[in-house]
Formats: structure tokens, C-alpha cells, sequence
């Protein structure tokens, strides 16, 4: 059955273009605001939105997002907190596809089985957990893609062609290309390298594959748009959110719309990039 997820990347092949994916923390810097900023990313031009789940030990993330994580959890965010974000924003939305994005620890206190029915009861499509390997499968790949959910997996440069089968062999939704070695929000990635890894990985598979790590403007972007199926945008969002905090690290009237208004700037970037639509 095709998920939110399958359905938005058949629709982007149909219309000939690249998508825009967006990352933002839960509760940064406070609930109201993170559903006000979720809320409004699909009219600025998101295609696909991903939800970051905070955790304390975030060991993949650069700086921008570890002190997004922070002010949400010093906020009060928690794992249900997450949920009901989702669950508000699908009362909305019925269609943009919602991605969680985080850590394993705080879905096993949860509970795997709880969350995954909490999960879809509140609208998620999907999950990437970037500290669960394929070998660890069993503990919640294989359930959720059994309840309904897309798991989606990171590639990255130092993933090579034998390994590789591994990362796809339960992946599903989208393929997530890591353009650059290190932590999120790092340097720019190399355009014609990106396309010459995503035809690397699409050997391997059918799925779509998308690209982030790195990106940071419209023009950024638009350069990655020209080899991938999706651009994906988190640290340059979390800055730009986190430069219209007042000192105390509050939201102010400017929070949303610098959000939103960068948003549209990246969605025109990868929408200048045309392509051959799919039959």
C-alpha cells in the first residue's frame, strides 16, 4: 500500500522537479511555535516535513540542531509531546508526509510498540533513526515497515558498493544521501559529487534518493536539485529560527515568518530545476 510518502514522490516525478524536504526540532523553541512554523512550511513550499525528536546525546548533529534539541527539551518537549505536534498539525494537513527524525533511546523507553501505534494514530509516514544499523533490524525497522511506516536509512560518501545492500535492504519511502562526512550543518556538499553518488545508489535501487548535510541557500539548493530526487534543509532553518530569538532564547514575532521565508527561497531554488517528467 502506498504510503503519504510514495504518493508525494510519484506526484514530484510527475510534475518533473525535485522536492524540498525541511527539518526543524519539536518544541523549538516552544511548542506553540514549533506547530505554528510546522504548520505553515507546506504554503511556503515544503514537500516533505521532518520532525526532529529530542533527545540529550545527539552524536550526529552539529551545533545548530544539538542547541535546537536543547531549547526544546528545556521547554519541556517530550517523545509525546512529538506525537501530539503531529496529531495538531494532521488537523490541518492531510496529505504533506511527516517524517520523525532522531535517536533510538528515547522510542525504547517509550516503548517500540506503543510508539509505533501512537505513531500512526497521530499521522507520522515515516522514521529515520540514525543510530540504529541494519543489524539492529529486528528491534524496529522490521516492525514498523510490518505497521505501516516508511524506515528510511542514511547513505553516506563512505558507504561503498558492498555495503551498501545492507542499507537498502529494508529501506523504504525514500533513500537518505549524507553528502558530506561529519555532523549536520557542516560545509557546503560538491554538486557533481552528489550526482555522481546518487547514481550510485540509484544502481541499487528504485527509491528516490535525497540529499542533505551541508545545504544552505536557494543556490545551494538548486545545485543539488539538478542530481537528486529531494533536497533536504535543517541546519540553515534551525539558524535562521534561532537569529529571531529574543536574549532569553524566545520566540518573538519575527519566528515563524524567517522560517517560512527562507523555506520559500529554497523551494524556489529547487524548483527552478526542471526535468523530464515521469509518464
Amino acid at each position: 500500500m502506498a504510503t503519504r510518502i510514495d504518493r508525494r514522490f510519484a506526484d514530484l516525478a510527475r510534475e518533473g522537479r525535485a522536492g524540498l524536504v525541511t527539518f526543524l526540532m519539536a518544541g523549538d523553541p516552544d511548542y506553540d511555535t514549533s506547530l505554528a512554523i510546522v504548520s505553515a512550511l507546506p504554503r511556503a513550499g515544503a514537500d516533505v516535513i521532518e520532525i526532529g525528536m529530542p533527545f540529550t546525546d545527539p552524536m550526529a548533529d552539529g551545533p545548530s540542531i544539538q542547541a535546537a534539541g536543547l531549547r526544546a527539551l528545556k521547554g519541556g518537549q517530550t517523545l509525546a509531546k512529538t506525537l501530539r505536534l503531529v496529531r495538531e498539525f494532521r488537523r490541518g494537513d492531510a496529505e504533506t508526509p511527516v517524517v520523525l527524525m532522531g535517536y533510538y533511546n528515547p522510542i525504547y523507553i517509550y516503548g517500540v510498540e506503543r510508539f509505533l501505534t501512537d505513531a500512526i494514530a497521530a499521522g507520522v509516514d515515516g522514521l529515520i533513526v540514525v543510530d540504529l544499523p541494519p543489524e539492529e533490524d529486528d528491534e524496529l525497522c522490521i516492525p514498523a515497515l510490518k505497521a505501516g511506516l516508511n524506515f528510511i536509512r542514511l547513505a553516506t560518501p563512505t558507504t561503498d558498493d558492498k555495503r551498501l545492500p545492507a542499507v537498502l535492504a529494508n529501506t523504504s519511502g525514500f533513500v537518505y544521501y549524507v553528502s558530506i562526512t561529519g555532523i549536520t550543518g557542516s560545509a557546503a556538499p560538491n554538486a557533481a559529487r552528489v550526482s555522481d553518488a546518487v547514481a550510485r545508489i540509484k544502481r541499487h535501487t528504485k527509491l528516490p534518493v535525497a540529499v542533505g548535510f551541508g545545504v544552505k541557500t536557494a543556490h545551494n539548493a538548486r545545485e543539488i536539485a539538478q542530481g537528486a530526487d529531494a533536497v533536504v534543509v535543517g541546519s540553515a532553518l534551525i539558524d535562521r529560527l534561532s537569529a529571531s530569538l529574543d536574549t532569553e532564547g524566545r520566540a518573538t514575532v519575527d519566528t515563524v515568518n524567517a522560517v517560512t521565508q527562507l523555506v520559500s527561497e529554497l523551494a524556489d531554488g529547487v524548483r527552478s530545476v526542471r526535468r523530464v517528467a515521469a509518464e
